[in-house]
């Protein structure tokens, strides 16, 4: 059987988080406003890390990555979700909806290895403190994330490879406000319980665990926890109490006053 010949869907329909109108615009609201936060947020304390050299070690280097991974990996699908709470056909082309599947699993494997990483460089800190900066020297932390980045690019790829191969020729609602891959491969023509076991194997076991999880119906709500939440979690948990960055914005504070100053006066 040729696949590709099956696959007829050019869309599809996307039921997003609630049905009810008042809902939605409640919805909109709140995750219009949480998604400027994680983005402003996000590019604040990556701007910060960058131009404070009290802040050029490696946690922070690490940190910087972690925190441009999140702000893409929320970019992906919360746009998408905003404007769709205001339409009532809410629907992704066949090309936009293998987009997000690609660049989801992309940034989420991504950030899955760095911040094995990121516990690594903790270990080292920690356990080896006289020989940390030997250890996570500056070419050692780029070739660690560099390691991230193709480990989340060739996870992405692999799964890419088979989902765009199937046959799609007949349902096409995704119970879900954006791609998600288990939820894509029950649309198939095939039978998809094999391959769906393939597919979250190769996502690994805490993949696995969510794919568990999805069985409920509370499959949408951990997928947002998972798109915007955690974005927007991870600069509080991991740099608004930190003292080094508390004291780095207060030094960019006053040099952003005395700037201000200088230049009115």
């Amino acid at each position: 059987m040729d696949a590709g010949n099956l696959s007829v869907v050019s869309e599809f329909v996307l039921l997003g988080l609630c049905q009810s109108w008042t809902m939605q615009v409640l919805l909109l609201l709140v995750f219009f406003i949480l998604f400027l936060i994680i983005v402003s947020g996000n590019i604040t304390i990556m701007i910060l890390i960058t131009i404070d050299t009290h802040l050029h070690s490696p946690m922070y280097f690490l940190l910087a990555n972690l925190f441009f991974v999140d702000m893409w990996l929320c970019s992906i699908t919360t746009p998408k979700m905003i404007t769709d709470f205001v339409r009532e056909k809410k629907t992704i082309s066949f090309g936009g909806c293998m987009c997000q599947v690609l660049f989801v699993h992309f940034f989420g494997g991504g950030e899955m290895v760095l911040l094995v990483v990121m516990a690594y460089d903790r270990y080292v800190a920690i356990c080896k403190p006289l020989h940390y900066l030997t250890i996570m020297n500056v070419q050692k932390c780029i070739g660690l994330v560099a390691i991230s980045w193709t480990i989340g690019f060739v996870h992405a790829i692999s799964q890419m490879a088979v989902i765009i191969q199937l046959p799609f020729c007949g349902p096409r609602e995704i119970d879900s406000f954006f791609c998600d891959i288990p939820l894509v491969i029950k649309l198939a023509c095939i039978d998809s319980h094999s391959l769906g076991i393939l597919m979250n194997a190769d996502s690994g076991v805490p993949a696995m665990t969510c794919f568990i999880v999805f069985i409920t119906w509370v499959d949408k709500f951990l997928a947002v926890f998972y798109s915007v939440f955690t974005p927007l979690l991870n600069p509080a948990i991991y740099t608004l109490r930190n003292k080094e960055i508390k004291n780095a914005l207060k030094r960019f504070r006053s040099y952003y006053l005395h700037s201000k100053e200088k230049f009115t006066a």
